[in-house]
C-alpha cells in the first residue's frame, strides 16, 4: 500500500489551474456511436450512446450511457447510506449494466485552442494539449439529417480517412470525439470503411426546464461518491461547461503509472486513495463494484485490434 500511495502522490502533479473559464451550455447533441473494435468479428460492433454539450466557446463529449449508469448507481449509494446511518459504512454497489462504457471525456476550448482529456481513477485527472489541427476539405455535397441541413467535408485524421456532415446554420466548431474545426456543428461522421461511425440521434436546446443541477447528493460520508467513481453531472447536464474543480493535472506517462498500480493491486489502490483523501470507513471491493472508469476494465476482456486512432503509414 505504501508503494501505491507513493505512486498516487507522484502522479498528482498539481491541482488543475487551467485558464479556461466555464462556458454557457447552449445545446446537447446525442450520437449513436458504432465501432468495429475487433476486425475478426465485424458482425459484432461496439455500440454506445454519446453526448456532446456545446456552448459558444467550449464543448464536452462524454458517454450518455455512462451518465445514466452513474445516476442509477448513485441512487443505490444514497439509499445504502441512508439505511446505514449511524453505523459502519460498508458499501456494495451492483452494476446496473454489464456493458462497458467510454471512460474518457473530451473538453474542447475554442478560444484557447486547447483540448483536455479527463479520466477518472478515483480522482479526476486531466491531460491538456493543443487542439489537434484538422485539415478539412469542404465539398459541395449536401444532405439532411432529421431535418438538419448539412454540408459534406473530408479529411485524413489519426490514421483514417473521414467523411463529416456539418450544419452551416449551427455555428459551432465542435463535433463528436476529437473531430472539430468546421464552420458548423458536425452532425454525422464516419471513416471511409465505416468502421467508426457517429450517427446523429437528436439535439436539445439547454434551458431552465431541462437543466439538471447535479446527480450528487450530500452523503453522510462526505467523499464516498468519489470512492465509487461517480461524477456530478454539472459539466454535462448543468447550465455550464466546465472542468471539474477538484481535478488533478497530469501527463499521460504518469497516468499510465497510476493505472499500472491499480491493476496490480485493486484493493490496495482503493485503500491508498482513501488514505490519501482522508476518508474514514471500511470499503471493500466486490465483483459487482465498479471502481474504475467503465471501458478501462471489467469482467470481460475486450479485444481491440482496430482502435479509433490508427498509426500513420510510413
Amino acid at each position: 500500500m505504501k508503494a501505491i500511495l507513493s505512486t498516487i502522490l507522484a502522479t498528482a502533479i498539481t491541482t488543475a489551474a487551467f485558464a479556461q473559464s466555464p462556458d454557457k451550455a447552449l445545446a446537447r447533441v446525442k450520437y449513436s456511436f458504432t465501432h468495429i473494435q475487433d476486425t475478426t468479428q465485424r458482425d459484432k460492433p461496439y455500440t454506445e450512446n454519446m453526448l456532446l454539450v456545446i456552448g459558444k466557446n467550449a464543448s464536452v463529449y462524454t458517454s450518455y450511457d455512462k451518465l445514466n449508469s452513474a445516476i442509477a448507481m448513485n441512487q443505490q449509494l444514497q439509499e445504502q447510506i441512508r439505511n446505514n446511518a449511524g453505523g459502519p459504512q460498508s458499501i456494495s454497489i451492483k452494476r446496473t449494466s454489464s456493458k462497458p462504457t467510454n471512460g474518457l471525456d473530451y473538453f474542447f476550448f475554442v478560444k484557447e485552442n486547447k483540448f483536455v482529456t479527463k479520466e477518472r481513477l478515483f480522482n479526476n485527472y486531466l491531460i491538456e494539449e493543443e487542439a489537434p489541427k484538422i485539415s478539412w476539405k469542404i465539398t459541395k455535397d449536401t444532405a439532411s439529417f432529421s431535418g438538419v441541413h448539412c454540408q459534406k467535408a473530408t479529411t485524413h485524421f489519426k490514421g483514417r480517412n473521414w467523411i463529416a456532415w456539418y450544419a452551416p446554420d449551427m455555428p459551432f466548431q465542435s463535433g463528436p470525439w476529437k473531430l472539430n474545426g468546421l464552420p458548423g456543428l458536425i452532425v454525422e461522421a464516419y471513416d471511409e470503411k465505416k468502421e467508426v461511425q457517429f450517427q446523429f440521434a437528436g439535439i436539445d436546446k439547454v434551458d431552465e426546464t431541462n437543466v439538471a443541477t447535479t446527480i450528487e447528493e450530500k452523503p453522510i460520508s462526505g467523499n464516498v461518491v468519489k470512492v465509487m467513481g461517480m461524477d456530478g453531472a454539472d459539466a454535462y447536464l448543468g447550465s455550464e461547461i466546465k472542468l471539474p474543480a477538484d481535478a488533478l493535472k497530469t501527463t499521460q506517462k504518469e497516468l499510465d503509472k497510476l493505472k499500472e498500480a491499480r491493476d496490480k493491486d485493486p484493493q490496495g489502490f482503493l485503500n491508498a486513495q482513501l488514505a490519501n483523501s482522508g476518508i474514514q470507513g471500511s470499503f471493500k471491493m466486490n465483483t459487482n463494484t465498479q471502481m474504475r472508469p467503465a471501458g478501462t476494465a471489467g469482467p470481460v476482456k475486450i479485444t481491440i485490434n482496430n482502435p479509433i486512432e490508427l498509426p500513420e503509414k510510413k
